[in-house]
């Protein structure tokens, strides 16, 4: 129901309804009911009125306004989000490409000289850099799925397909229900496990990725990306310039979930789906329920 039809129907129905009492109480009851009876019974029948079809019609209307403003900040977060990309595009992706070129040219004019090899190293990691920038670009351009209420999961899916085209096999045990998390809990859940996933691909050198997720039964969950790849130390991954994992920790502490990495505590083969992934990098994110 629109809105708008519902404030109407909020306004007008205890209105109709001391109206039709007083026709009937005038029409056919008059010689039933005395003057002060049908005074007592008039604002009796509003009052019950109220807390049965108005009562419900205010929680519709308190449910639609929730959904009207989720609907404004998803089209503002959008905004942002292309206004970001439109940024990144034209500042550091741009500077980045004009730097590979120029990266180029000098490893052509030292290419037998001792620098060669450090303009060698320094052209792949403005590669890998620009390569990073036009990959988060592509994903401000793409609708967060953790935004829409029946595909918040399709992001997850799709980054699945991607890695099965390069070759990891990913394994998915979903057992969490979407109606146990809040809006931003889905898409602080998504954006972690997102970023897990990226850095498998991109660090891990895995064939294999686990997924799995569970609620608790008490609001809780934990939810579980291993992979069969070299595994990581920890001290590195917390180094200076390992954006991923401080992004996917900030996240969490701010959310009061916890991570955990490099299976601490060990995995279980229930907590895999009864296959182990292998001894790769472990990352668990915890949420405690309310017992």
């Amino acid at each position: 129901m629109q809105y708008k039809r519902i404030k109407w129907l909020i306004l007008w129905i205890p209105t109709v309804t001391i109206a039709l009492w007083e026709y009937l109480r005038h029409t056919f009851l008059l010689p039933y009911l005395s003057m002060e009876l049908g005074n007592l019974l008039a604002p009796i029948i509003v009052l019950i009125v109220t807390l049965t079809l108005v009562r419900k019609l205010m929680r519709m209307l308190e449910q639609a306004h929730e959904s009207l403003q989720r609907e404004r900040a998803v089209k503002a977060g959008l905004v942002e989000r292309e206004q970001l990309a439109r940024e990144l595009h034209d500042g550091i992706s741009q500077s980045l490409f004009l730097l590979a070129v120029k990266l180029d040219k000098l490893e052509n004019e030292t290419k037998d000289g001792p620098a060669a090899q450090t303009v060698s190293g320094l052209k792949g990691t403005v590669r890998r850099i620009y390569d990073d920038v036009r990959q988060s670009i592509a994903n401000l351009h793409h609708e967060p799925a953790a935004a829409a209420e029946d595909q918040w999961l399709q992001v997850i899916v799709q980054l699945a397909e991607e890695l099965e085209r390069t070759g990891i096999h990913v394994a998915m045990d979903w057992r969490l229900s979407e109606t146990g998390l809040t809006s931003k809990e889905k898409i602080e859940l998504i954006a972690i496990i997102r970023e897990a996933m990226l850095n498998v691909q991109k660090h891990a050198e895995a064939d294999r990725l686990d997924i799995s997720a569970r609620g608790d039964g008490h609001g809780g969950f934990r939810c579980t990306v291993q992979d069969n790849g070299i595994g990581a130390d920890l001290e590195k991954l917390e180094a200076k310039g390992r954006y991923g994992i401080r992004m996917m920790q900030g996240r969490a502490n701010e959310m009061g979930w916890q991570l955990m990495m490099n299976g601490e505590p060990p995995l279980s083969p229930d907590e895999t789906g009864g296959q182990s992934a292998g001894s790769g990098l472990a990352i668990i994110l915890v949420k405690k329920g309310e017992i």
